[in-house]
């Protein structure tokens, strides 16, 4: 199959987050609103072109308090960088169905190359005869590498917000020719 666009059903997709909180727990959050512009053979992801777009704004932890918070200044500063913006640099196939996906992170005005494990979940056709085809993602990213380094000293040693955030990412698409 040659190169050609794909379209990211949004109802069927998610870009999720976790880290750690005081050391001991972890903190999930999702974001709710993400773009996407994919151009790629589904089943050879080697020579895609990829860029994905996440609204800051749309940040989801289940608490109207710490959204708040991750918004303002101390965090995201929405207001300035409303955005994440990854871009696809370069894909190696590492086995069968399995990707490195290496690409540009623009965050809170920093951009830093950063890698994803992908993985091809499957193609097929919907009940209406539309081609999909679904992918998931993980990685990680240092908050602190793009200027995000809020943090508390815990009484009995260590932070309140770890350094490390771990993404999560599935993607369902659609062949738009």
């Amino acid at each position: 199959m040659a190169k050609s666009q794909w379209t990211v059903d949004s109802t069927h997709s998610s870009i999720d987050f976790s880290v750690k909180h005081m050391m001991i727990a972890k903190v999930k959050g999702t974001f709710q609103a993400f773009e996407a512009n994919i151009v790629a053979d589904a089943h050879d992801l080697t020579s895609a072109d990829i860029q994905i777009t996440i609204d800051l704004n749309s940040v989801n932890t289940r608490n109207n308090d710490r959204d708040a918070h991750l918004r303002s200044a101390d965090f995201f500063e929405v207001e300035k960088h409303p955005s994440l913006i990854f871009t696809s640099t370069a894909i190696t196939k590492t086995d069968e169905g399995e990707y490195a996906l290496i690409g540009d992170v623009n965050l809170h005005g920093v951009t830093r190359s950063e890698t994803f494990s992908v993985t091809f979940e499957g193609a097929g056709k919907d009940p209406w005869g539309n081609e999909k085809v679904g992918f998931s993602a993980t990685g990680s990213l240092k908050r602190s590498n793009y200027g995000l380094t809020y943090n508390a000293a815990l009484e009995t040693g260590g932070v309140l917000i770890g350094d490390e955030v771990k993404v999560s990412i599935e993607i369902e698409a659609s062949h738009q020719g």
